[in-house]
């Protein structure tokens, strides 16, 4: 185990990055054609309708929660305290970061100055980026190690290498790597490049060609993560160097969970909790949940597709594989299943994405059909629904509140704004008719209280172009709505 301590200073390292000014905005991203014959806006302003519910506590390791990771917190919520876009007349703007296909930049995080930071990971070399808000300039780049060996796979369904990031409590920015390190990096004094503040070392229980899934903090500064293929669990302890893991020979495709309890794992196997004892890693317990063994059309692989969320009142939860697919929800002290509710039709029920998470309320959207761009070319499209669940506060029962069945939300994270009630998704809705050959995609916004569509507001046309491929919607400082796609970000504002 080895960390080492550097500034980026030479004149090799420092070409990693580019510096561009915040002024020099980017191309827009390419719109393909056909235009599609849907209305491109539709609905009303939202008037807003704020969402109380208890505070997620904050990490102490991590930046400010909403700000921090692709979920927004370590509980992975998916939800924010802020507002967002109202559909007050607004504008959806593009981005193409200076490349016609910089890769899906699946996950975003904002400095200190509201930047975006993020990186894109899918189709060619992982680069991280710190990005203008509304210019889209590219600020900075840092080209990170390519996938070798036998983690080259399906390009549109693997998130290893640095899919899932965070911003730590110092405003770094801490990656798993393709060359088995957790790396972390600072931001330099102008804001225009990178200086690396650590790298660990953690070959010695990672195998060569085995993609690290994400890292994280606990509540005692242990940076843990996850492996794809073997399922390794483990943490690197930052003071002392020292690695510790464990295999559980069971796959891990997403992120965790941590509380101050614990850290929150699901596998394509089982739920667990594990924390950290003496220098180990310990399992608190493990729990199977029912699953068909199969891996459905819509999914990375035979077992849940939700990072675990959780609950206030001793509660997480996750989406199981059994058809149709349940929303579970486990007791973090023992891994009881307290309740468990299906949603979505049986042979058309799947999700790759987290649970939004909100008092007692949980989300989940169908991704059904999803597995790359392919998936949703022309008239295509994937199995619709997003279905609200309510969990009593003991956890005994889960009960249906709302169904919507109109929404085709191919593939992206949704996302929750506690401050004005609407949930945000971004769909890929039916062709207007049977000779609409185009590939639309909308911002789409829901009443959270009662699932009925708010507002609809095209982002652009194309089946690379605007295509999210899994990646998250992201509320940021400034109010915007982002998302990454196959040409770039996209970004949604309310007009001034």
């Amino acid at each position: 185990m080895k960390v080492t301590r550097r500034h980026i200073a030479s004149a090799a390292a420092a070409a990693a990055f580019a510096v561009i000014p915040a002024a020099a905005s980017a191309k827009s991203i390419y719109s393909e054609a056909p235009a599609t014959k849907l209305p491109t806006w539709s609905g009303a302003k939202w008037t807003s309708n704020p969402i109380t519910t208890a505070t997620v506590p904050q990490n102490p390791f991590m930046t400010t929660n909403g700000k921090s990771n692709l979920h927004n917190d370590t509980w992975m919520t998916d939800s924010y305290l802020a507002s967002g876009p109202l559909g007050k007349s607004p504008v959806s703007t593009s981005g193409n970061l200076g490349k016609a296909y910089p890769g899906v930049c699946a996950s975003m995080a904002f400095d200190a100055r509201g930047r975006i930071i993020t990186i894109c990971p899918i189709l060619g070399v992982p680069t991280l980026r710190i990005v203008h808000p509304t210019t889209f300039a590219v600020v900075a780049e840092y080209e990170l190690p390519k996938k070798v060996g036998a983690q080259v796979g399906n390009r549109y369904q693997d998130f290893t290498g640095g899919g899932y990031f965070y911003i730590n409590s110092l405003d770094q920015i801490v990656i798993p790597t393709n060359d088995r390190r957790i790396l972390v990096l600072g931001e330099n004094i102008a804001g225009n490049g990178f200086e690396q503040i650590a790298s660990y070392d953690i070959s010695s229980v990672v195998a060569s060609g085995e993609g690290i899934s994400s890292a994280l903090p606990d509540w005692q500064g242990n940076i843990w993560f996850v492996t794809k293929t073997k399922g390794k669990v483990g943490f690197v302890n930052p003071t002392t160097s020292a690695v510790a893991s464990i295999t559980l020979n069971e796959e891990i495709e997403n992120s965790f969970a941590v509380g101050s309890d614990g850290v929150y794992i699901a596998s394509d196997k089982a739920m667990y909790r594990f924390n950290a004892a003496a220098g180990s890693v310990h399992r608190d317990w493990r729990t199977v949940y029912p699953n068909t063994g199969k891996r459905k059309l819509g999914q990375v692989d035979a077992g849940t597709g939700t990072t675990p969320t959780i609950m206030a009142g001793g509660l997480v939860a996750i989406t199981d594989n059994a058809d149709p697919m349940d929303v579970v929800v486990y007791n973090t002290t023992t891994g009881a299943e307290t309740c468990k509710v299906p949603v979505f039709k049986k042979g058309a029920s799947a999700t790759e994405n987290s649970l939004i998470g909100a008092g007692g309320a949980l989300y989940v959207e169908n991704n059904y059909g999803y597995e790359s761009p392919t998936s949703v070319v022309g008239g295509k499209v994937t199995a619709p629904g997003v279905t609200r669940i309510n969990v009593s506060p003991n956890g005994k029962t889960c009960t249906v509140a709302w169904k919507n069945t109109e929404e085709r939300a191919a593939s992206v994270v949704p996302k929750l704004s506690l401050g004005n009630g609407l949930i945000y998704l971004y769909t890929k809705p039916a062709a207007a008719s049977s000779t609409d050959r185009s590939t639309p995609w909308f911002w789409t916004a829901l009443d959270a209280r009662t699932g009925r569509r708010a507002w609809r507001k095209l982002a652009g046309t194309g089946a690379l172009t605007f295509n999210n491929n899994y990646a998250g919607i992201h509320l940021g400082p400034n109010g915007s709505l982002y998302v990454g796609t196959i040409g770039g970000i996209v970004r949604l504002a309310d007009s001034p």
